[in-house]
């Protein structure tokens, strides 16, 4: 992983009127240290550049605010957080991967990352990575475009 520096403002998307994570109760359902948030197409809406956002800004985005639901509020993600999005939340980029040498370095360097936490540019370097090898993307790719 890169381990790059982020200013604070790099680190968290800040909303107005957005609750404090660690102040929403967490759901029996929800793995532990996950807070039960509002929903992300309602984060979404509260954006106000994002009103006639591109897709791409929007999915962006969308990325963003699950990694700072998910971290801690010094703005990073546990190794334990991040590997249950990539089973819950990304779910069909990884599936079929695990037996792939590739993956399994991804891991294996996940795992050795030196402070057990990642930043939100080492989050987004995984899901880069884990998009690029994965099995959907060559679906994505033979899907016939309407022009």
């Amino acid at each position: 992983m890169c381990g790059c520096m982020h200013s604070t403002q790099d680190q968290a998307l800040h909303l107005e009127g957005e609750p404090n994570p660690s102040a929403v109760p967490t759901s029996t359902l929800a793995p532990k240290k996950m807070p039960k948030s509002i929903p992300i197409s309602k984060q979404l809406a509260s954006i106000k550049a994002l009103k006639k956002g591109s897709d791409l800004e929007k999915a962006i985005a969308t990325a963003a605010l699950i990694f700072r639901n998910s971290s801690d509020p010094g703005g990073k993600l546990e190794k334990v957080t991040a590997k249950n999005l990539l089973q819950t939340e990304f779910r069909n980029f990884t599936e079929g991967q695990e037996t792939k040498p590739k993956y399994k370095d991804l891991l294996s360097e996940l795992d050795q990352h030196m402070e057990n936490k990642l930043d939100f540019e080492d989050f987004m370097i995984l899901l880069l990575s884990i998009t690029v090898m994965s099995d959907l993307l060559q679906s994505i790719w033979n899907v016939k475009v309407m022009k």
